[in-house]
């Protein structure tokens, strides 16, 4: 938040009643920088909002009709204020209908003491997150998602008599929007104490009631090549994609940089690439359970999981209401994030097959290519060490591959070799150029000609 906006908004409010409330509060009590503000204010939001707009370079709209709250937003969405009407015209009202003690304190927005009526200061010292009453989770369910989100967050604990209450409200959370579930479930998934947080939401239901298919992984057992259930796994897996965010070059991954680089990439829903990965961390194995089998041997299999993996993965976040890119972007990691371990055995990778590889994983192949290496690090069951080397070892190889610029034109376009041929368009002539692009990569080509002489042995020798 910056000083210009907070000048704009005491100038906008002058001589009207109008606290700093909630999060600008406690954070500032915490040490930390806020971008993110609320004020309550007496009386209408809209014309304040619009004159600190002005003020400001901001825009200002509308954010909620039902209580009538408008929103600031800074040039480049670099802050925010919000500014919704005091519940019946009461501060003290006001902080009574909040969530929790540490969200329950107030600041006179022209500069005064603290209020803080229900012990939030007390709360954060002992660093703890207690309901304001026994009606907050009730009033609104969200707030059960909430309170894990804040204790992961800020390093704090959940309060013993406000965990039960959480788990007593933790399904009516199924009444709530998906759009504001997912906002919350976002900022879980993506803080520094993420599997803590997962751990939590299931020790308070709040799991079940957010991601039953992840919660069905306990308990669901591997073969000897793991040493977790799905359901441990599968956090392990968020834990090492967490990790490679942090410092790719910390498990001996060739091209760090530009892997950090990557997952530090704005991808979709305010997410980056390292961010939707946790996603794919997530539900990569969440088809498990539908797909375990036994052979005769006694050996646990699950064949199939990662097709279905990725039809269950569109499931979930669509019920979500998360957007396309996003859905796409994990559903491919899950359906590929076993292909890199096929090939580890093939060693040292021919460039026809490292091709096949980027085709078929494409567009997000070094995506994929730093999944699998996170998969890999969290499946420490026999013979882990020496696989897990290996599996290193050629997912840097593949990247470096995966981050090379392709060609930027084909050696022959679709219509000069249909031309050429005398072949319609169609699936025949798509099979053709795949087989050129291939052999190009391969170095079977390299001009016009090359590419085209290739073209008629392949139609001559009815291959293609």
């Amino acid at each position: 938040m910056t000083a210009v906006a907070l000048d704009a908004a005491r100038a906008a409010l002058a001589g009207r009643e109008a606290w700093l409330v909630g999060g600008a509060v406690r954070d500032r009590l915490l040490g930390r920088s806020t971008d993110d503000v609320d004020v309550a204010l007496e009386g209408d939001p809209r014309g304040p909002a619009r004159t600190i707009a002005r003020a400001t370079g901001g825009a200002a709209f509308r954010l909620s009709d039902a209580f009538g709250a408008w929103r600031v937003a800074g040039p480049g969405q670099a802050w925010h204020v919000d500014l919704v009407p005091l519940r019946e015209g009461d501060i003290l009202a006001d902080l009574a209908a909040r969530d929790f003690t540490i969200n329950a304190m107030a600041e006179p927005l022209a500069g005064g003491d603290v209020l803080d009526p229900h012990g939030g200061q007390a709360d954060l010292e002992a660093r703890r997150v207690r309901m304001v009453s026994d009606a907050a989770l009730a009033d609104d369910p969200l707030r059960t998602l909430r309170a894990v989100r804040l204790v992961v967050e800020l390093g704090l604990e959940l309060e013993p008599l406000t965990g039960a209450s959480v788990a007593a409200h933790a399904a009516e959370i199924a009444r709530v929007a998906p759009e504001r579930v997912f906002a919350e479930l976002k900022r879980v998934v993506t803080a520094e104490r993420a599997v803590e947080g997962l751990r939590l939401m299931d020790r308070v239901s709040v799991l079940a009631a957010v991601l039953p298919e992840l919660r069905a992984l306990r308990g669901v057992d591997q073969n000897e090549f793991h040493h977790a259930d799905v359901f441990d796994h599968t956090l392990e897996v968020l834990e090492a994609v967490a990790s490679l965010e942090r410092d790719p070059a910390a498990v001996g991954l060739e091209h760090a940089a530009a892997v950090a680089d990557l997952l530090a990439e704005p991808l979709a829903d305010d997410l980056t690439r390292g961010g939707a990965m946790r996603f794919a961390a997530l539900l990569h194995d969440a088809a498990k359970p539908a797909t375990r089998g036994v052979r005769p041997d006694g050996r646990v299999t699950f064949i199939g999981h990662d097709a279905a993996g990725a039809d269950l993965t569109r499931t979930v976040l669509r019920r979500l209401r998360s957007s396309q890119r996003l859905v796409e972007y994990v559903a491919a990691l899950t359906r590929h994030h076993l292909r890199l371990g096929f090939l580890v055995h093939e060693r040292p990778l021919d460039r026809r097959a490292v091709w096949q590889y980027l085709r078929a994983t494409a567009p997000y192949s070094a995506d994929v290519t730093v999944f699998t290496v996170a998969d890999r690090l969290a499946t420490r069951g026999r013979n882990a060490e020496g696989a897990i080397a290996a599996h290193v070892e050629l997912a840097g190889d593949v990247l470096g591959h995966a981050f090379e610029a392709p060609p930027s034109e084909p050696l022959v376009r679709g219509d000069e070799l249909a031309r050429e041929l005398g072949i319609d368009a169609g699936p025949r002539l798509g099979e053709l150029l795949a087989q050129l692009e291939e052999d190009r990569y391969a170095g079977a080509v390299a001009t016009r000609e090359d590419a085209l002489r290739r073209a008629r042995e392949l139609v001559q020798e009815r291959r293609i």
